[in-house]
């Protein structure tokens, strides 16, 4: 999904709220080569409540508004953690009460289900699914850590990758009182070197024992077979040409055990999938309902400081078209510039107001919020 900033502004109402959305509509959208694509939002009839107690709620809703965001993301985050190879599928899984997030934003509505006007403003919170996130993902993350470091056991070089999976019981003589089958990592340059000169390395080593089992990109695997009482002076001698002899006892106990590790934690992980990504993607869609109900209550909370009592604005949802966002900005000025005489696009006051200043400190006419639903970029 393409980074897309809308704006949330709001503009008090002229006679009444439909006037200023057509005034709107007509300096922005409704031209030859539109400025932004607009939703008109309709807010429910909120408690004012007494202007300390707007002040401190303006506040409140700064922190809840950037602790909601920060967990949208961490789900956003997890859920292309979890995807791994499939992460392409990403945007496809970040769904808003079965709407892409463009659709959601373009028709969003109050829930009244969700968060009944009746209830205090400062209701909205993802505290659970924060507290939920660190436990579910604590679980999958040990199995799947787990499963990681055993493969990476059988990848990597033959000097330090497990062996388990490369040789067969055939490969070694097994139970025997005067016999033992050792393995020797060869360098490929030095295989010719191998084959002719092994048997030479000490006494009492079989004739023709030696079997190349496995090879990569650098090194072979070659079985010796040699008696018991020449093991430490055949390693010693080994080490002299520059051959590995690798500490490996063949237990097929052992073998089938790891190889049964594997598959359980393949089918653990297998199976968790599922209902976390189903969580994921539940949740994902709650915590963005609750951001976008932040972001509209900031607007309101702030349009009621700003334009006072009684409540008469207009709030809307704007989407600037491609390469679009300064002429926009341009053409809001030119509407609302009577709201502010001393309103300036560069005026810079030195301080931020909530939703009449950027964090750079442009000032404007009409309450302003970004907002920015790529949550799968880290911000």
């Amino acid at each position: 999904m393409a980074s897309q900033e809308y704006w949330l502004i709001s503009a008090p109402g002229d006679k009444t709220c439909q006037q200023t959305w057509d005034k709107l509509q007509a300096a922005t959208s409704k031209i030859e080569k539109p400025l932004s694509i607009n939703s008109k939002y309709q807010l429910p009839d909120l408690k004012v409540g007494t202007l300390d107690t707007l002040v401190g709620l303006s506040d409140d809703l700064v922190k809840v508004d950037g602790y909601v965001e920060g967990v949208t993301r961490k789900l956003t985050q997890y859920m292309a953690d979890i995807l791994e190879e499939q992460k392409d599928k990403l945007p496809e899984n970040m769904k808003v009460s079965g709407h892409d997030l463009q659709t959601y934003m373009s028709k969003w509505q109050w829930d009244h289900a969700k968060y009944p006007v009746k209830q205090h403003l400062r209701s909205i919170q993802v505290t659970n699914i924060d507290a939920d996130l660190k436990v579910k993902s604590q679980a999958y993350n040990a199995i799947k850590n787990t499963l990681q470091s055993l493969e990476r056991k059988q990848a990597g070089s033959l000097l330090s990758r497990d062996l388990s999976d490369l040789v067969k019981k055939e490969d070694f003589v097994l139970n025997s009182e005067y016999l033992s089958t050792l393995l020797v990592i060869v360098s490929k340059s030095s295989v010719n070197d191998w084959t002719n000169n092994y048997e030479k390395l000490c006494d009492m080593i079989v004739p023709r024992s030696s079997k190349k089992i496995y090879e990569d990109n650098e090194h072979a695997l070659f079985s010796v077979t040699l008696f018991n009482k020449v093991i430490d002076e055949f390693k010693h001698h080994a080490r002299d040409n520059r051959f590995i002899v690798r500490d490996f006892k063949y237990n097929e106990a052992e073998v089938q055990a790891g190889k049964s590790e594997i598959t359980r934690l393949e089918a653990d992980k297998k199976k968790q999938f599922g209902p976390l990504m189903r969580w994921l993607k539940t949740n994902f869609g709650e915590c963005v309902i609750a951001f976008v109900h932040i972001k509209v209550l900031r607007l309101f909370v702030e349009s009621v400081l700003r334009y006072g009592l009684p409540v008469n604005f207009q709030a809307a949802l704007l989407l600037p078209t491609k390469k679009s966002s300064k002429r926009l900005r341009e053409a809001l000025m030119n509407l609302y510039r009577h709201l502010d005489s001393t309103a300036n696009t560069n005026l810079d006051i030195g301080f931020e107001i909530p939703g009449v200043t950027t964090q750079q400190g442009d000032y404007y006419p009409y309450v302003y919020f970004p907002v920015n639903v790529d949550f799968s970029v880290a911000n």
